[in-house]
């Protein structure tokens, strides 16, 4: 089983990746973890993907079919996989099902996690995360049992990331309006586009999306 979740940042594609991924044995394949992953491995891909990046170009996409091609060939892929971050744009995924359908795969859901605009402004500019461990915080949703005391570690440091602010988020969303969306399109043509609410808890997207794959 193969997914696609699409979804604005900061839409919950990432925790429910990892929902899906520890239910059904999944593997959730990160455009950003595979190039470090080529990067490292010192592999012909990742000679070339840190070449192209030490310039400060993008990575092209024929580079990251490529990449995911070959990812998906290893073992650990055998019950399918969900895609992170890829592909964001029409030209992407048209080359993404060409490489799946030379091996005979293809994308069996694509499921949209539909969210506000408005609501992720504040979802996204109210994270904050713990210095010490890493524990996910927000300023609205999810404070800790003490205030500025981690509930995992008991650190009292805690740090936002430098894009999480309000201008930067909005050009964000703005940018996966113009470059991504137009490929719901794409997937609702070929018949394999569903939807959930995004806006839900944690909890009831999960089940949206388990609903929605048929194996809940």
């Amino acid at each position: 089983m193969n997914l696609l979740l699409i979804g604005p940042p900061g839409a919950g594609k990432g925790t429910q990746s990892k929902r899906l991924e520890d239910a059904y044995g999944l593997v959730q394949l990160s455009t950003g973890d595979m190039l470090r992953a080529a990067v490292a491995s010192g592999s012909e891909l990742g000679r070339k993907a840190k070449a192209i990046m030490e310039r400060g170009d993008l990575v092209p996409d024929d580079l990251i079919i490529d990449m995911i091609a070959a990812r998906i060939d290893q073992d650990d892929c055998a019950k399918g996989f969900i895609l992170d971050g890829f592909p964001r744009t029409v030209p992407q995924a048209e080359a993404l099902s060409a490489m799946l359908a030379d091996k005979g795969l293809r994308l069996d859901h694509v499921i949209e996690l539909a969210v506000d605009d408005e609501a992720m402004v504040k979802r996204i500019t109210g994270r904050y995360t713990c210095v010490t461990c890493g524990q996910g915080y927000h300023d609205e949703f999810q404070k800790p049992a003490r205030d500025g005391v981690c509930d995992k570690c008991g650190g009292t440091e805690f740090t936002r990331r430098a894009d999480d602010n309000e201008e930067t988020v909005r050009n964000r969303l703005d940018a996966y309006h113009g470059q991504t969306a137009p490929i719901l399109a794409y997937y609702k043509n070929q018949g394999v586009l569903k939807g959930v609410d995004g806006m839900a808890d944690i909890d009831a997207v999960t089940a949206q999306l388990k609903g929605v794959i048929g194996q809940a």
